[in-house]
């Protein structure tokens, strides 16, 4: 069981996340699609400057399906997660990995000693969390001196116009009413929003883009090379969870800071917002 000293998560979005990558193991996933979204989160990660063999950790693994393209990369790569089903949907995506360790834990019991890892990633996890700051605090500690850290929290929209942000917080309105159904309902609801907004609109953005047509300004142009199953993954994942935050690039920044990162890089397109910054050498 997970420690009961944890007090940085909530049991709700925990087991919703379990029920998910449940459903979504990402087993077959085509490699190619995958892929393409770990290098839109990873490119502005120096992998170079790791050291031979390095040592890292995946907080919030959840289905292992971005530890599948960094586990060959590295020595040794820590998954971990406070949910049992996640790491049994990660330890069968990772099942040809030796390389990789499986833990039950949270940012605040990760087993990793103190400044001990070369490198460490948080995708899509700390927006999910009560205190965001304290679980970035807790992955830095974990780091050596120098290491980078590399993460993607859900953006406020504080670079789209006033229109997308209401386009949002009519969606928000939708979203907590759908995170406090039974999983089997809200898989249904989410389906639903997968077939009749992604689907539609991500192919009008595809459809744009064959006539050179700017998509950057409509929602959900990111998915327009998705297909329907990755779509109705995360209609699941941005509807069906019950804790969720924003925070503008000012605010990830601080908190990075906060943290004791330095050299904080951003990411300028999307996903927004993706960063990556170095463990300070100073204490």
């Amino acid at each position: 069981m997970l420690s009961p000293l944890t007090s940085n998560i909530d049991t709700c979005v925990i087991k919703s996340f379990g029920q998910e990558w449940r459903k979504f193991n990402h087993l077959d996933t085509p490699e190619r699609e995958l892929r393409s979204v770990f290098e839109s989160y990873f490119s502005i990660f120096l992998w170079e400057a790791l050291p031979k063999n390095a040592i890292g950790f995946d907080m919030g693994c959840g289905s292992g399906r971005w530890a599948y393209f960094v586990a060959p990369r590295v020595g040794v790569l820590h998954c971990i997660d406070p949910s049992i089903d996640a790491l049994d949907a990660a330890k069968g995506k990772l099942r040809a990995f030796s390389n990789c360790r499986f833990h039950l834990a949270a940012a605040d019991t990760s087993p990793l000693p103190d400044s001990s890892a070369d490198f460490g990633y948080a995708l899509g996890v700390l927006h999910h969390v009560p205190d965001t700051q304290k679980g970035i605090n807790d992955c830095v500690r974990k780091l050596k001196p120098g290491a980078p850290f590399l993460m993607y929290l859900y953006y406020a929209f504080d670079n789209r116009s006033a229109w997308y942000q209401l386009t949002w917080q009519l969606s928000d309105m939708l979203r907590r009413l759908i995170c406090q159904l039974p999983f089997a309902v809200k898989l249904a609801i989410c389906d639903c929003i997968a077939a009749l907004a992604y689907w539609p609109t991500a192919r009008f953005a595809k459809m744009c883009d064959l006539f050179h047509l700017s998509v950057s300004r409509l929602p959900l142009a990111a998915y327009r090379d998705r297909s329907f199953v990755f779509m109705r993954n995360d209609s699941l994942d941005r509807f069906g969870t019950k804790l969720e935050k924003r925070f503008t690039k000012g605010q990830i920044a601080e908190m990075m800071k906060g943290a004791g990162l330095v050299d904080i890089k951003f990411n300028d397109y999307e996903p927004f917002w993706c960063a990556v910054g170095y463990k300070g050498f100073n204490p």
